[in-house]
């Protein structure tokens, strides 16, 4: 068998049957990723800790346990609790920090069998939209070294898209575990906030909006993953139940919004690319109809981010004003501007976000499903926050952020999956969005999709 090209599904049922082992898949991903090391997806590996991972699941199975990821090979995200692993936040305030216990939702794959074969990189604290740090550098695009898979979580999206291993846990405060799968070509999930318990772990800068976020080469083995990891656990007080059934793709009303009903630059190649997906769904029978969300005024990127900048400096403030070097210079600025908002400004941040959140719940009285874009455009150059310019416009730092962050605030389920690329094979993606809760249909959904844009 060839490790490197099977789902997590196939390894999992390979190892449980005895094709092979939990051992030789683990030596198979931990080859690739030494020889992909100039991709800088993993900055941390233990080979030592991983094979005795993957041979204590070996001895389970012997033992006659039954494991839905059975020796499935799983990059983590360098913000997640692992225990015994060092989880940095791309910070040098954490270059030496060990996890002492696992997150919940790593303690739920460790049982299902899955066996950690590295950390992936992110951002500083996942507070940028692409993957550098000034512990470990810059994670360079899988198909292009000299761009960006975007962030935060692009570590974990490259290491899929490069067939690393076939599964990475991410997660996702604002898009970080939808735009750089959108842009590798891969399929990443933000749940519900609350379906996958969050923590133990780092002190959250995002109060209320990050979630754990799986990442696959495709959207079953997302559902698999989120099997396992989701359900309601005390340790976690804001972990939530999800409808257990999911309900038929034919019998929900889909809209498609070209633009999220924002007045934003799209490029021209992503946004005919997502109408033809839409054209392509449609002729399958579903019935697509064109409608915007409707925003509240001044519904902006821009009215909800002191809510970020003000939870970096409420958590690191303090060791700003000591030595503001220690920071990457984005996130400094990012924490210089968090503790220059007044309180009055930061409550309007919140008045802004409760205002998407009810827009969105108005919006999916009428709708079930909502298609739209993941990403305004494709990678753009390693050494920029962001494209020089979208859809012929000069475009921000942040413009290319446009279409994840409202769903966050939200808090709801949306996942991107594949759906076409520019001229030079660059990726873009198509954004699924549902109702809070409403994960299991939402993943049915996108499997249904998924099989029409690969077809």
């Amino acid at each position: 068998m060839t490790e490197r090209n099977n789902s997590a599904r196939e390894i999992a049922a390979d190892v449980t049957a005895g094709r092979t082992s939990a051992v030789k898949i683990a030596e198979a991903a931990l080859a690739r990723i030494e020889a992909a090391r100039a991709l800088n997806a993993v900055v941390t590996i233990d080979p030592t800790r991983t094979l005795a991972d993957a041979a204590a699941v070996d001895a389970r199975l012997r033992s006659g346990e039954a494991m839905p990821l059975a020796g499935v090979p799983v990059i983590v995200k360098d913000n997640i609790w692992a225990a015994g692993w060092c989880i940095t936040q791309g910070s040098r305030l954490f270059a030496n920090f060990i996890a002492p216990q696992d997150a919940i939702a790593i303690e739920r794959l460790r049982k299902a069998g899955a066996v950690i074969v590295g950390i992936g990189a992110t951002s500083e604290f996942a507070s940028k939209g692409v993957t550098t740090s000034q512990l470990f550098g810059p994670t360079r695009h899988p198909l292009d070294p000299t761009l960006t898979p975007g962030g935060s979580s692009g570590g974990p999206a490259a290491a899929v898209a490069a067939g690393l291993v076939p599964l990475a846990i991410g997660t996702d405060a604002g898009g970080s575990s939808r735009r750089p799968p959108a842009h590798v070509g891969v399929a990443g999930f933000k749940p519900s906030y609350g379906a996958i318990p969050y923590g133990p772990g780092f002190a959250e800068p995002f109060f209320g909006l990050s979630v754990i976020a799986p990442i696959a080469a495709d959207v079953a083995d997302i559902a698999l993953a989120f099997e396992v990891m989701a359900g309601i656990d005390p340790r976690d007080p804001d972990s939530a139940v999800v409808a257990r059934e999911a309900e038929d793709i034919a019998d929900l009303r889909i809209a498609f919004s070209p633009r999220l009903g924002l007045d934003v630059a799209v490029d021209d190649v992503v946004a005919n690319g997502l109408a033809s997906a839409v054209e392509r769904i449609a002729a399958t029978g579903l019935r697509i109809a064109t409608r915007d969300p409707v925003w509240p005024a001044g519904a902006t990127e821009e009215a909800i981010m002191p809510l970020q900048h003000a939870g970096l400096a409420a958590l690191y403030g303090g060791t700003f004003r000591k030595d503001p070097n220690v920071f990457d210079p984005d996130i400094a600025r990012q924490i210089e501007r968090g503790l220059s908002w007044s309180g009055a400004e930061v409550a309007g941040a919140l008045v802004a976000s409760t205002a998407i959140a009810n827009a969105f719940a108005a919006f999916f009285s009428e709708a079930d499903l909502l298609l739209a874009p993941t990403v305004p455009c494709v990678a753009w150059p390693l050494t920029q926050l962001g494209p020089d310019t979208i859809g012929g416009r000069p475009a921000s730092p942040r413009a290319h952020a446009v279409f994840t962050p409202f769903v966050n605030h939200a808090r709801l389920p949306a996942i991107s999956i594949p759906c076409g690329t520019d001229e030079r094979g660059l990726p873009f993606g198509l954004q699924i969005i549902s109702r809070r809760g409403q994960d299991r249909t939402l993943l049915r959904a996108a499997q249904r999709l998924e099989s029409v844009l690969r077809a």
